[in-house]
């Protein structure tokens, strides 16, 4: 997908967002491998089974989005705001979670082998079934956290 129509897209939901017109952003299975998506504000958004691999969302707001089933191998998620964020099978391998906010996230399943998750606030995530071998969970908040059947 192109930066200008990936712009668009941003522009649309966040009208949608403010209440005046546009349309909700449905990114779903899109390409969205190493996109600049920096600080984007992509509340609610639809990307299930999106390709962002590599992609920088670093700063970028993912509260409640939709994830089910998105590449995210190697995405700068940094300083993120995930919580609430459904991201059930999402494939997080060697993802940059540092200082994210993955608060009451869904995580089921999701593999996060050699994720960077430095400080990252993980209160009461959903974690089951994840494998988080290798994994850097250094500080990471788990109070409440779900990690029944989790892979450590």
């Amino acid at each position: 997908m192109t930066p200008s129509k990936i712009a668009k897209i941003i522009a649309e939901h966040s009208l949608w967002l403010s209440g005046r017109g546009g349309t909700k952003a449905d990114l779903r299975g899109a390409d969205l491998r190493g996109a600049d998506l920096v600080d984007a504000d992509l509340r609610e958004a639809n990307l299930r089974g999106a390709d962002l691999r590599g992609a920088d969302l670093h700063m970028s707001d993912l509260f409640e989005a939709d994830l089910r089933g998105a590449d995210l191998r190697g995405a700068d998620l940094h300083m993120s705001d995930l919580s609430w964020a459904h991201m059930f099978r999402a494939d997080l391998r060697e993802a940059d979670l540092r200082e994210a906010d993955l608060r009451w996230a869904t995580l089921r399943e999701a593999d996060l082998r050699g994720a960077h998750m430095f400080r990252a606030n993980l209160f009461r995530a959903n974690l089951r079934g994840a494998n988080l071998l290798g994994a850097d969970m250094f500080e990471a908040d788990l109070r409440g956290a779900d990690l029944i059947d989790a892979m450590r």
